[in-house]
């Protein structure tokens, strides 16, 4: 019986996986792409203050970054330490995880474009809140506490990758993808967001197919309310992020979760507010009690969720307006299965892409990066 029900698990995990391969590697390779010719240098510099302009521009190179919630949690507190205004550096933390391309795709995947949409709305729009909620309750002293902190450099996760900048400034945006140093900074920054995200990814994927095979429908209608309408579309960002805290899982990987999530009878709204809470969950939380002081995280933890859980809720009325939000829960969940589809052909063109990035990555030095980057975070930790 055990083996059956971990069989169940493994295979709706692996279909999942097997769904969303080509997206995945799509979405990297964009990323990397784009952080090739997007200098971290003058970060710091760009973001002085929380005015629209500096939000805005945090927000652009943000959804320009890697989607790991680790190395923008990182990337956050290095710009502040060097100078980044705040309410910024965190504005770049929420679009780094909330507004890359690689989410988007998976999310139109497994759950439908309505979702993919509402993640893109909701992402500027819980920036913000959480601006407007900075500029009512913190105060300039706790922000200094939190620079003091900042400046202690105590190591969270994945501190080398945020410092690693090999971006090519010269030339045309085409020139600097096409040049030789361009396809090796693409490779380069391809791999080095697999290795921070892949435990994310895997995770996301193992819990959900543990969760859709071994948890029954009744247990999600009676935690989401699905028996009161109105009170489950109020309950539901409200929920959402808690389960998110609790899951462990980061950035992309509790995408596959949300779908589960959504079957099981969860608001649109929640799922969206589940999606945003990757930034709250326990060992991000964790990180930030290190970065800066318990004081700090606490406020950050109940600022984010009120502006994660307000972002949902917002958007669920919104899209239920429009008429776009979905009348059938059918996310994608399904069994494991080898057959020649669109999915199978596009799996097989993106593998291909992905190791010719690896093998310039092999012949580039990458795995002696790597083994600085993490023998240099094994000294400071």
């Amino acid at each position: 019986m055990i083996i059956e029900a971990l069989g169940d698990a493994l295979n709706l995990a692996a279909a999942m996986t097997w769904e969303i391969l080509w997206a995945l590697i799509l979405g990297f390779a964009i990323s990397a792409a784009v952080q090739a010719v997007v200098s971290k240098a003058e970060m710091s510099r760009l973001l002085p203050d929380d005015s629209p302009r500096s939000l805005g521009i945090a927000s652009g190179l943000g959804a320009a970054s890697s989607s790991c919630s680790y190395a923008a949690v990182a990337m956050a507190r290095s710009v502040f330490r060097k100078g980044a205004n705040f309410t910024s550096a965190m504005a770049f933390q929420f679009a780094s995880t909330n507004l890359v391309v690689e989410l988007g795709i998976i999310m139109a995947i497994l759950l439908g474009w309505q979702f993919a949409a509402a993640e893109f709305v909701g992402g500027p729009l819980m920036i913000v809140l959480m601006a407007l909620l900075f500029r009512a309750l913190l105060r300039p002293s706790m922000v200094q506490a939190a620079r003091k902190q900042a400046d202690e450099g105590l190591v969270g996760v994945m501190e080398g990758h945020a410092e690693m900048d090999m971006s090519v400034s010269e030339g045309s945006i085409w020139c600097r993808i096409t040049s030789s140093r361009g396809f090796t900074a693409i490779s380069h920054y391809f791999v080095m967001d697999w290795v921070s995200i892949w435990k994310d990814i895997a995770g996301g994927l193992l819990i959900a197919g543990a969760i859709g095979a071994w948890v029954p429908e009744s247990f999600w209608e009676g935690l989401f309310l699905t028996s009161h309408p109105l009170l489950a579309k109020l309950w539901g960002p409200l929920v959402g992020p808690l389960v998110a805290m609790l899951s462990f899982v980061c950035s992309i990987g509790n995408v596959p979760l949300a779908a589960v999530l959504w079957n099981g009878g969860i608001s649109f709204g929640g799922v969206i507010a589940f999606i945003f809470a990757d930034l709250i969950v326990l060992p991000v939380l964790n990180i930030y009690r290190k970065y800066y002081g318990g004081r700090m995280t606490l406020f950050l933890l109940g600022t984010f969720y009120v502006t994660m859980a307000a972002a949902g809720l917002l958007v669920d009325l919104v899209f239920e307006a429009l008429g776009f939000v979905p009348e059938v829960r059918n996310a994608k969940v399904v069994e494991a299965s080898l057959t020649l589809n669109y999915s199978t052909v596009l799996n097989i063109l993106f593998l291909i892409l992905a190791g010719l990035l690896v093998l310039r990555f092999l012949r580039t030095k990458g795995p002696d990066m790597l083994r600085m980057m993490n023998a240099r975070q094994e000294r400071t930790s």
